[in-house]
């Protein structure tokens, strides 16, 4: 690249002389010295000319509002070069709706493209919204707390046209209202996309002898929000490992879908089979049979988010406090609390005379307050 600046400079020279600008002279140097150490002078050249690149009324107009441009630099760069932008009409439409000047700020801080909606697709969108939300005081809460749940998609009809095929599944309000809040990214997939997921959960039902396929749809996603942002893929396969790990007849794992196994058929195919091995192995290593494998998974499905290494320890705990590891499986909650919660208990318990293979670990297994009730009166003397 060097040699290619050079000649550029010398091609067109006659005589053998040849007369440099300073500033081309100053250019023939620097090809030839070393480069420095330390930050890529390309890098710093970058980010420059895109600095340059920014409307400047724009990034005053925000900073006007209150809004992090460093954030919004950090975020979506490319909002900052737009000519034609909507900041203040948003502002004065959310406040309108009950959120803060604080709150306004905050929300194009962290979802900056949120200034490109015009006033007519947001009144759109807000009213879409408001067919699901009783109050606008609902909306502003979750844009508080999510903004991209609102903004992400721009597509209003594809949104009215999920919220009419969800609300035909037999969805009731709150779910509807829990699916928006909860699992936004729900209403921005096509309707084609969800009803692809509902046509799977329905042959999954049919091909496991059930007569009611809408029914068992309706009850899936109640009790799971995030099936819908899930792959057929994902859904397909979690079903099938449940049945040849658990050894479950159709029936069985019918029932158990539609309760408590619909709550982790969203998990990652490989999370779920790593950590069903690991409680496997521990389980069947303290003397568990299979079948009170399988009664522990059913009972206790949210055994399958905690990492293994976490469900491990959270068990050695409750056996070093003298826990008998069938107890574990008849009172499985138990294993919701900490580590450090769960020793704490047993430590106290101890101090109180308490035997927990005696007496049950239903003890540990109560709020902090309904604990501590249930200390008082162990340590209470008895009545006469």
């Amino acid at each position: 690249m060097a040699l290619s600046c050079v000649s550029a400079l010398l091609r067109g020279c006659s005589g053998g002389r040849v007369a440099l600008s300073a500033g081309a002279s100053a250019l023939l140097v620097s090809l030839f010295l070393p480069r420095p150490w330390g930050p890529s002078t390309r890098a710093v050249s970058t980010m420059g000319t895109e600095r340059e690149n920014e409307n400047e009324t724009l990034v005053s107009s925000l900073a006007t509002l209150g809004v992090d441009v460093a954030m919004v630099r950090r975020r979506q760069p490319g909002v900052l070069r737009k000519a034609c932008t909507n900041e203040h009409g948003l502002a004065d439409f959310l406040q309108a709706k009950g959120a803060s000047q604080e709150a306004v700020a905050s929300i194009i801080s962290r979802y900056p493209r949120a200034i490109t909606r015009s006033h007519q697709h947001l009144e759109e969108r807000w009213q879409l919204w408001r067919s699901i939300f009783q109050a606008d005081g609902e909306i502003v809460k979750i844009l508080e707390r999510s903004p991209e749940s609102f903004f992400r998609s721009s597509d209003n009809d594809n949104l009215e046209k999920n919220i009419t095929f969800l609300g035909s599944l037999g969805l009731a309000a709150r779910d509807l209202h829990r699916l928006l809040s909860t699992a936004p990214r729900t209403f921005s997939n096509s309707v084609e996309l969800n009803r692809q997921m509902v046509e799977m959960l329905q042959d999954v039902c049919v091909s496991l002898g059930g007569e009611q396929p809408e029914l068992f749809v309706k009850n899936i996603i109640s009790r799971n929000l995030y099936v819908l942002i899930c792959s057929t893929k994902r859904i397909r396969t979690n079903v099938q490992f449940l049945q040849r790990a658990l050894g479950l007849s159709n029936a069985e794992l019918l029932g158990f879908l539609q309760g408590q196994g619909a709550d982790i058929l969203d998990l990652s195919c490989d999370y779920m089979c790593r950590n069903f091995s690991s409680t496997q192995q521990q389980l069947q290593g303290l003397g568990c049979s299979a079948e009170e494998v399988k009664r522990f998974v059913m009972s206790y499905p949210p055994m399958l988010f905690s990492s293994s290494k976490n469900l491990r320890s959270k068990i050695d705990c409750l056996l070093a406090g003298g826990v008998d590891i069938r107890q574990v499986l008849e009172k499985p909650r138990v294993l919701d609390f900490s580590v450090e919660n769960v020793q704490g208990r047993l430590r106290e318990l101890e101090r109180a005379g308490y035997d927990v293979k005696k007496n049950g670990i239903a003890i540990l297994d109560c709020s902090r307050k309904r604990f501590e009730a249930k200390l008082e009166k162990l340590a209470a003397p008895p009545e006469e």
